[in-house]
């Protein structure tokens, strides 16, 4: 039978643990949230390896995979079990360092890969709710609808949202600039819908209206989106005006900028776009990464395939 995941907390930690949390502290700054988290882990260790007959300072390769094999049959999930191994290893990379013991026993173990979860994705029907709610035309509403039609219109990161600049938007040839993660720049086109509510936000009623008497520092003058003070919109104000109107709507915590962004790579390839396409709009590094959104597409295929297919489940 396994032995428990949860260890009896108030048994004292290992001397040579405790030294570990105390050198995260002072040499790493960890904070203390991670290091409660760390502690518990380690209990959890040190009860697994109690009950083999050994402790920090003698433990093996073996005593480590068995461990791994403990956690996995509690039905811990797999990030978690990362997460204690994790500390694990920590600690006997610190034994190994502080030549408190010869060798490192976790270093040749694998930590069992985490499965990677598929994005979340709205329907395209979902994605018009969202922006329909966006009523009326005054400032605020201007700015909103823009903000959700360039979000899924170009598959832009919100922090790529917010930086954006007079001199990174050319409506006349359909393009925005984006500058992403490693400050690496990429060109995408913006969608004729994207370009009209922008158009409709440069208007009197939209953008000028929202501009202060004087500006409280220059970038602020150049930024696309501003909040209703006038400085430059940040990331949890783009991530207010998506949330306000997928609660709206009935999404509640379900949508994100994120998720507009998920929602446009998964619904240009379920439209028959090529993946490196995807991969160019989207501003991946790796091709692996766009490949994700082809398994939700297949995803949805098979969905849509099973509840209209008439011979699809068997019935009939």
């Amino acid at each position: 039978m396994a032995a428990p995941v949860d260890a009896d907390e108030s048994v004292v930690l290992d001397e040579c643990a405790e030294d570990f949390l105390t050198w995260l502290v002072i040499e790493k700054g960890r904070a203390a949230n991670t290091l409660e988290s760390y502690r518990r882990d380690l209990l959890r260790y040190q009860d697994h390896l109690s009950r083999r007959g050994a402790d920090p300072l003698s433990a093996t390769g073996d005593d480590i995979v068995a461990f791994i094999q403990v956690l996995q049959g509690s039905g811990l999930a797999a990030a978690s079990v990362t997460r204690t191994l994790a500390a694990v290893r920590g600690l006997h990379r610190f034994l190994a360092a502080e030549e408190k013991r010869l060798d490192d026993p976790a270093v040749d173990v694998e930590i069992p890969a985490v499965p990677r979860g598929l994005p979340k994705a709205l329907t395209v029907a979902e994605v018009a709710s969202v922006i329909d709610a966006v009523v009326g035309d005054d400032r605020v509403a201007r700015r909103d609808r823009a903000i959700l039609e360039t979000l899924y219109g170009t598959g832009a990161r919100v922090s790529e949202l917010v930086s954006l600049s007079f001199a990174d938007i050319d409506l006349h040839d359909g393009l925005i600039r984006l500058l992403g993660k490693g400050g690496k720049e990429r060109i995408v086109p913006v969608g004729r819908h994207a370009a009209s509510a922008l158009q409709q936000w440069f208007e009197p009623q939209g953008r000028p209206a929202m501009e202060p008497g004087r500006w409280a520092r220059r970038s602020d003058a150049d930024a696309v989106f501003l909040n209703q003070r006038g400085s430059r919109l940040s990331r949890q104000g783009a991530w207010g005006v998506v949330r306000r109107y997928g609660t709206e709507v009935g999404l509640g915590a379900e949508l994100s900028p994120h998720v507009l962004r998920h929602s446009c790579a998964t619904h240009m390839l379920d439209h028959g776009a090529d993946i490196r396409t995807v991969q160019e709009l989207l501003g991946h590094v790796s091709i692996s990464t766009t490949q994700v959104y082809t398994k939700v597409s297949v995803e949805r295929l098979m969905n849509v395939y099973r509840a209209a297919h008439p011979r699809a489940t068997g019935a009939g």
